[in-house]
């Protein structure tokens, strides 16, 4: 992220200078000229721009009239000592993101700039996929498998965020990706070659919490006989992607804001604090904003972790890439089960389009696993996904009416046919009989 701030009062300017960095914002320049600012802004390429409205020659009205035609995918965030509505309501109008009014709040101000970003990432993620509905997954993102519009868009704001190397907040019902998620984001990031480390955060009890992710050297305490190299350390140069963060207990959230915010720590029984370089990834699929208000989670902390934020559709609401997953799920579970299987019927994947999924891709790929498992012929029926027939619909009742075994015969023949597309030799290595046999099927049917 790169930020300038405009003021005329070398004060502010340093004062706010040194608030950014000691956030974790280290690419943070100053000018105290609105002149200088306009030709600044419009050469370099700033994400975001904290501009003070009061100056001498050019103010920041003038400076913001002037650049934010030119840079559109700059943020522009007003701080001023004037609570003035109608000039507020002019900045706005002129593309500013945000008017503050001084003295600012140190955390209104982080929060507003972290917003700002996530925003700016947004608007970029979105501009990609802006009349191009066929556009392709970035190639970090490569194993999410999908063809939906939003989940798309989603991934290319998410290959945005990445570059910055800020903290990414995953929330999402569980099984909808979120690991997976985190995965690309690491190899989207500054240090893709780095580690990546993923800890499941419930699962670490809170005697164990600075063993684990501090470290610990030789007999530190009762049992440790040799030194540990903690969750920190492990994933430095890399990330450390913390799952299930919204079971952190209150007692812990202190320490791991520190880390987050100073990027140092010292080990159980060491002298010397370890400096570490780590881009934090948290998940949840509880709602932080309630926790926030129920006193159970830090507000503080959950600002740090949600520079930017990613909200991953349940498969209920992705139902086109069911079949899509469907797909992918056979051909894994048949090499792994060492079974060769042409696909699914009709009734199956109709059964599988139905489903509300509480599990997600999770459940889908698990139902799927069972179902290879469980199939003896070439392809998955009902029975197999553990129902009986899918939900009825037109097809569905027309071949409850039919009454002679010749017309089911067909019925099913055309079922197969149709599940292959077309392809007439794949739909009679299905039925188990010759081409020929088919097209005479098919011919007595047209005939």
């Amino acid at each position: 992220m790169k930020i300038l701030i405009v003021d005329d009062e070398e004060v502010s300017l340093t004062s706010v200078r040194r608030l950014l960095k000691w956030r974790g914002m280290k690419n943070v320049e100053i000018c105290d000229s609105g002149k200088e600012a306009v030709q600044r802004i419009r050469r370099e390429n700033f994400d975001i721009v904290l501009l003070d409205l009061l100056m001498p020659e050019v103010d920041g009205m003038q400076v913001l009239e002037s650049t934010k035609p030119f840079c559109p995918q700059t943020e522009f965030i007003i701080l001023t000592a004037v609570d003035d509505i109608p000039t507020t309501v002019r900045a706005m109008r002129q593309g500013a993101y945000d008017y503050l009014v001084k003295p600012v709040n140190n955390e209104l101000l982080v929060l507003s700039i972290e917003r700002a970003y996530e925003r700016k990432g947004l608007l970029a993620g979105l501009s990609i996929h802006a009349g191009c509905e066929g556009a392709d997954i970035p190639s970090d993102f490569a194993d999410t498998i999908t063809e939906d519009k939003q989940m798309k868009a989603l991934l290319s704001y998410a290959q945005v965020m990445a570059r910055s190397g800020n903290p990414v907040l995953i929330t999402g019902e569980s099984g909808t990706g979120k690991e997976l998620m985190a995965c690309g984001i690491h190899r989207a990031g500054p240090s893709p070659a780095g580690p990546f480390v993923a800890v499941n955060v419930s699962a670490i009890p809170s005697t164990m919490f600075e063993s684990q992710f501090f470290g610990h050297g030789k007999g530190a305490f009762t049992g440790a006989e040799s030194p540990h190299k903690g969750l920190f350390e492990q994933a430095d140069g890399g990330t450390l992607f913390l799952d299930e963060i919204g079971e952190l207990p209150q007692g812990l959230q202190s320490k791991l804001l520190r880390v987050l915010e100073e990027k140092t720590f010292t080990p159980l029984g060491a002298s010397r604090p370890v400096h570490v370089d780590v881009r934090f990834v948290s998940a949840t699929n509880t709602d932080l904003d309630r926790a926030c208000q129920e006193g159970k989670f830090r507000i503080d902390l959950m600002y740090r972790l949600k520079s930017a934020y990613i909200c991953l559709p349940p498969l209920r609401e992705r139902r086109g890439d069911i079949a899509l997953l469907a797909a992918h799920f056979l051909k894994k579970a048949c090499e792994r089960h060492r079974k060769e299987l042409a696909g699914f019927s009709p009734e199956a994947m109709q059964l599988l389009m139905h489903q509300d999924y509480p599990g997600n891709i999770r459940e889908l790929s698990q139902m799927i696993d069972n179902a290879v498992i469980l199939a003896s012929g070439p392809v998955i029926l009902p029975a197999h996904l553990g129902g009986n027939a899918a939900p009825e619909g037109p097809s569905s009742l027309a071949r409850r009416s039919l009454c002679t075994l010749r017309e089911n015969d067909m019925a099913h023949v055309m079922y197969v046919l149709d599940s292959t597309g077309g392809n007439r030799r794949e739909a009679a290595r299905i039925l188990g009989i010759t081409l020929r046999q088919l097209q005479r099927k098919l011919a007595s049917v047209n005939g």
